[in-house]
């Protein structure tokens, strides 16, 4: 088919006309389980019916305002994600970039004050900020930074979960100003890190005067089975977290959330976005957080992905090849041990839709709205998918 897109995406041969919860249907009438929401973005499902009101009604009387302008609709949602987070102040931008790219600026600035001329934000392996110039540095990806060089100064990587690497920075250098990091690695295969790494880095951060900058874009919205992954441990709480993708539920809407000296960094002038935080924005987000508050959603996807995980390794712990099965809520990662692009359309042509990540991880985002039965359609699915793609591989073996 001749399209004037650009080649950015190798595009799976579907068009979705609409979907309902976690289902969607096809221009021909097929219908599919949907086990990605979007990458984390749909985390109500689709067509929700509190954002389709909230979004009829705003885009009846006001769409757009400048932020030269007070916005009651951003304020309140400010006040919302502040009460949930710990946070003092919010940004609005319109994606996890644009927040990763704020968290980088008010890094910067935030050291500049204190004297740093040359700050320098430590960031890990294996993880993914966005594609910005800024956030493509920060990512730990060189398939996702070729040929975009030069990239930027001011970043220094170090392994995932290791925390003694980062107290060797912390003995070594006196440029550093900020940690940027994943609490759980979305892009990266699914990954945990050990319980003491998030209230480790920040113990090294308050030890060092850094800002411990959490990067929430795919965990934070109930995701990980709380309001913000960092509040599955004790005494982690950052200064600064970045939010977008579940935040609208599908609109486009970002944020970077901040405490203490960070949240007084950006000033009139430093820092700002056309089009982030304005009112229709605002009005699905509020709706996605109230129908959060009221359906208890983070505890549902805590409750959900737990049943999935112990699923998944009972029908799939004792099969050759699958070598982790990894779990946070309702983010779940099937690590075999060779690449699986190929489940991704093997999963289309039964009606599922899932992701491989890394290579050789196939990553499940359902939404936190997911029924029982729909439970046992992914569980069941998925299991009979991997088992069916290792098994030619086993009797070779053999």
């Amino acid at each position: 088919m001749t399209t004037h897109l650009m080649q950015t995406y190798a595009r799976l041969p579907v068009h979705f006309s609409h979907g309902s919860g976690a289902w969607l249907w096809d221009t021909q009438g097929r219908r599919y389980l949907d086990a990605l929401s979007g990458i984390a973005v749909c985390n109500l499902g689709h067509a929700h019916p509190d954002v389709t009101e909230a979004l009829c009604r705003q885009a009846e009387k006001l769409v757009h305002c400048s932020n030269l302008y007070e916005i009651p609709l951003q304020e309140r949602l400010a006040e919302a994600l502040c009460a949930h987070s710990g946070m003092e102040r919010a940004f609005f931008c319109n994606s996890g970039a644009e927040a990763n790219e704020a968290a980088i600026k008010l890094a910067r600035a935030h050291a500049h004050r204190k004297g740093n001329r040359n700050p320098v934000i430590v960031v890990m392996e294996n993880t993914f900020h966005g594609r910005t110039l800024a956030t493509l540095t920060a990512t730990g990806n060189r398939r996702v930074q070729a040929g975009f060089e030069p990239l930027l100064t001011g970043f220094v990587r170090v392994p995932f979960d290791d925390l003694e690497s980062i107290e060797a920075l912390a003995r070594d250098r006196q440029d550093i100003c900020a940690v940027l990091v994943e609490p759980v690695q979305g892009e990266g295969g699914v990954r945990v890190p050990a319980a003491d790494y998030l209230p480790g880095l920040r113990r090294i951060c308050d030890e060092n005067g850094w800002l411990l900058m959490l990067d929430e874009v795919q965990t934070g919205m109930g995701r990980s089975g709380r309001w913000f992954a960092f509040q599955h441990h004790e005494d982690a709480l950052p200064d600064v977290i970045t939010l977008a993708k579940a935040l609208g539920n599908g609109v486009p809407i970002g944020a970077c959330l901040a405490r203490g000296e960070a949240a007084e960094v950006f000033q009139p002038g430093s820092h700002g976005s056309t089009f982030g935080g304005n009112p229709l924005a605002c009005s699905a987000a509020l709706a996605v957080v109230h129908a959060m508050e009221r359906d208890r959603l983070p505890e549902r996807a805590d409750e959900i992905g737990a049943r999935l995980a112990s699923g998944f390794r009972e029908k799939l712990g004792d099969v050759e090849g699958v070598t982790a099965i990894r779990q946070r809520g309702l983010m779940l990662g099937i690590e075999l041990d060779r690449d699986c692009g190929d489940l991704v359309s093997q999963a289309l042509e039964e009606g599922l839709l899932i992701n491989v990540t890394a290579g050789n991880v196939v990553r499940l985002l359902p939404p936190l709205v997911l029924d029982a039965e729909q439970e046992t359609l992914l569980l069941d699915g998925v299991s009979r998918l991997i088992r069916d793609f290792l098994q030619p591989m086993a009797e070779c073996a053999s």
